[in-house]
């Protein structure tokens, strides 16, 4: 909370400022230098006018004298600028202060890696003539969240410098800036693409035998597995099924910056919901949102989930002031592990829950957010994060154990879990590069049993409360049943239960 106080004199500026220390609370001293006559030239009340006549006494700048501030943090001149830009200077103090986080400036769209359209026949000419790279879908999924500005600012596969910042820094370095990004993204070739590709100046990158891309002034280095693993996943156990592609993977990995020639498109219905971040910020921008929170999800939406997100927006509403705070719903797109819910099905419970009014589709804008998932808990929790806030999110909610995946030892740990699931969110909390972004910590709902609906689980009464898991859901499904009533809305769950009976069929 900011509060602000009128003081004509300097040792009552002071005087506060020493309670505000001893308190070990900020405080900024804001001049306001506003020459006297124009005061009174926008005295709206006519305040100054009364003072004149002497209706009222004591009146700063006239009856009572005002003491210049000896050395204020700031001045803030009005005279010959607008409200809006007087108004801009204390937000830029509050940001560098870390009071506010930093709202991402209109003016700076994400920069995206697509070329140009003029330009578009003459790449797809010498994408042609140019030697080409098969990449599989996981690869086109990571060129995907390149070329739209995900991972911004990074303009291509990460060369070995930008690997080991990730790698052992967990952000990148841009100029004088430390920009979060706390999961590599590079490209694994074969020894024998290696031995082929080395030495040009560019090669194209396809799939399907389609060319999707350019890869320039490309940089090869040792794929060291082990340590990427060790380093990203905690494990370099087989039974971890990312860990397992990587160790499948090629032995080099090449950097480069790329040109996309065309937008990814996959033509399985969804595409509509496949927003860049710039058209995100676009829509919010259309939505008259005065602030953004976002929600991470690669699970079906519960009423907890619902609860969550509603709760959120009245806090935003009624604890922060903002006027129309914008739910930016982002579903996890990309690759999943094959027990996950699939995004088509994810997809068509999310529109059920906005049929039957769970959310409110006027203050929430659903989109998918394409990258695949790596169950790399805090290490890639940081990641959901950074991509959100170059979506233009201020706030991101972070559930408990976030990408998290059981231990290939369930016996290994406590409670089975490779991550502790309290770390994600405590690692958001003090993240590197991540200033612009206010982390909401996920309150833990289960199924009231007294109450019969979702609720914020209380320690104290714990024998009412029921954790409804997702082999729980698959059970009921398959036996013809339905969750508790107030668990999810009836329509969200007959799109899951379809898809579980199939599945066991």
């Amino acid at each position: 909370m900011e509060i602000t106080f009128v003081s004509p004199f300097e040792e009552d500026r002071q005087m506060a400022r020493q309670i505000h220390r001893m308190s070990d609370l900020p405080f900024f001293e804001v001049f306001v230098d506003t020459p006297l006559n124009v005061c009174e030239a926008r005295d709206t009340k006519g305040l100054y006018k009364k003072a004149r006549q002497g209706t009222i006494k004591g009146f700063t700048g006239i009856d009572q004298m005002y003491e210049r501030p000896v050395n204020p943090d700031l001045v803030v001149t009005t005279e010959d600028c607008t409200p809006e830009e007087s108004a801009t200077t204390v937000i830029d103090l509050l940001e560098k202060q870390c009071i506010i986080p930093v709202l991402q400036k209109p003016s700076m769209p994400i920069r995206e890696l697509f070329i140009p359209e003029p330009r578009i026949p003459s790449a797809k000419t010498e994408a042609a003539t140019l030697q080409s790279l098969e990449i599989s879908e996981i690869d086109v999924q990571w060129l995907q969240v390149l070329a739209e500005g995900w991972a911004a600012p990074l303009t291509g596969f990460m060369r070995e410098h930008q690997y080991l910042q990730t790698q052992h820094l967990k952000c990148l370095l841009d100029g004088d800036k430390e920009v979060n990004q706390s999961v590599p993204i590079v490209l694994a070739i074969r020894t024998e693409d290696k031995e082929r590709l080395d030495g040009l100046s560019a090669f194209t990158l396809k799939h399907n035998n389609k060319n999707l891309a350019i890869l320039r002034r490309p940089e090869f280095f040792f794929h060291r597995k082990e340590e990427r693993c060790g380093w990203q996943f905690g494990t370099n156990n087989l039974s971890h099924p990312y860990v397992k592609m990587i160790y499948e993977s090629g032995d080099w990995l090449v950097g480069g910056d790329v040109e996309v020639i065309q937008r990814i498109k996959w033509l399985d219905g969804l595409d509509k919901y496949r927003l860049t971040p710039n058209e995100i910020r676009t829509k919010c921008k259309t939505m008259k949102a005065d602030a953004v929170f976002a929600f991470q999800l690669r699970n079906p939406i519960h009423n907890g989930h619902a609860m969550l997100m509603q709760n959120t927006r009245k806090r935003l509403l009624e604890e922060r002031g903002f006027k129309n705070p914008v739910l930016l719903l982002h579903p996890l797109g990309g690759w999943t592990k094959d027990d996950d819910v699939p995004l088509h099905t994810r997809i068509l419970q999310h529109e059920a829950i906005f049929t039957e009014g769970v959310l409110d589709a006027n203050s929430t804008l659903l989109a998918i957010f394409p990258s695949p998932m790596m169950y790399a808990g805090p290490v890639e929790v940081q990641w959901h994060a950074k991509a959100r806030m170059n979506a233009g999110a201020n706030f991101y909610i972070v559930g408990r154990d976030p990408a998290g995946i059981p231990h290939p030892n369930r016996n290994a740990t406590p409670d089975g879990n490779l991550y502790d699931p309290t770390h994600g969110a405590r690692v958001l909390a003090m993240a590197r590069g991540l200033q612009s972004l206010e982390i909401i910590p996920f309150k833990v709902a289960a199924y009231d049993k007294k109450h019969k609906r979702m609720a914020f689980y209380d320690e104290k009464r714990k024998e009412d409360f029921e954790f409804i898991s997702g082999t729980k859901m698959r059970s009921l499904a398959k036996a013809g049943e339905s969750p508790p009533d107030g668990f999810m809305s009836p329509k969200a769950w007959f799109v899951l239960a379809q898809y579980y009976r199939n599945v066991d069929k």
